[in-house]
């Protein structure tokens, strides 16, 4: 197993971490007793597709992830609700959908798009008092979450099956909860709703591998929205000893972001010899490190 980030398929039933420990347990069988190892974002146990495993100083990559876009296809069954707004909980509230109709949901759905304020499932993993919020409620535990911002770049209706079902295809920022949107929709609609099924397609430039494949990334590959910055092997001495660098050039990023979507904020990638060996920022006119990744990717 060599550091980088490794694009896998999540399927339905599996926790994220369930793939985690899996790489985890390969890593030790290698003699990688201490390499570090995470995901780039939960999905549920009921979803499945795209999940993005860091692995060794990729691990450093992590809150990269958070801000790009990522896209879901959700199918969402309408007249009723429940408590975890998935097919998986209680059910809260049955109503008669049988008005809906492609219009009404065409127009319901423009009311999400952009950014707003989104109450989180009381089933997420967001934390209470340092706890996720779905530990406190499988214990029967009241669970009040905060409203999180969050951001809608795109969303289009696939099919219908009304009044029984619908499915959508959405692009969302990191932080986004489907299930949510599912509920919203249907309060918003006065029928009720849940999601019955949500796949990952996509995380920034990168697409579910399918079942049984895995691809790695590294090197150029690697958070291509950012530009770049090619060093010397001066400057990357420099860099390894905590010194900043001219401006220099820099290359444009490999891949961009859809038009409108919000800036990240991206750093610089230093690359040095193909490899990915530093994020960095400008300042005061230099380049300076805020993560080395030692060893490169």
């Amino acid at each position: 197993m060599e550091p980088g980030v490794y694009l896998v398929h999540k399927e339905v039933g599996g926790t994220s971490f369930d793939v985690v420990r899996a790489f985890t347990r390969e890593a030790r069988e290698a003699g990688l007793k201490k390499f570090p190892l995470g995901h780039g974002g939960t999905l549920d146990p009921f979803a499945r597709g795209l999940l993005l495993i860091l692995a060794g100083q990729a691990t450093r990559l992590m809150e990269l992830m958070h801000p790009i876009p990522k896209t879901y296809v959700a199918d969402i069954a309408w007249g009723i609700e429940t408590d975890t707004c998935d097919h998986l909980g209680k059910v809260m509230t049955e109503s008669d959908a049988s008005p809906l109709s492609t219009t009404l949901l065409e127009a319901a759905l423009a009311a999400f798009l952009g950014w707003h304020d989104q109450i989180p499932p009381a089933t997420s993993a967001k934390k209470i008092d340092g706890e996720a919020a779905y530990r406190k409620a499988h214990r029967g535990e009241e669970v009040i979450l905060p409203p999180s911002r969050v951001y809608l770049h795109s969303a289009k209706w696939l099919e219908h099956d009304l009044p029984s079902r619908s499915r959508i295809e959405l692009t969302c920022r990191g932080g986004y909860y489907v299930r949510a949107l599912a509920r919203d929709l249907g309060r918003q609609l006065k029928c009720g709703a849940h999601l019955s099924g949500l796949h990952r397609t996509a995380i920034g430039p990168w697409n579910d591998p399918g079942l049984s494949v895995r691809t790695w990334v590294h090197g150029e590959d690697l958070v291509p929205w950012c530009e770049s910055r090619s060093l010397s092997n001066e400057e990357a001495d420099h860099l390894d000893h905590g010194r900043t660098i001219p401006l220099g050039g820099m290359g444009t990023p490999a891949w961009h972001l859809p038009t409108g979507f919000p800036d990240p904020l991206a750093p610089i990638r230093a690359m040095h010899e193909g490899r990915l060996v530093a994020l960095l920022r400008e300042q005061e006119g230099t380049l300076r490190t805020f993560a080395n990744l030692r060893g490169g990717l």
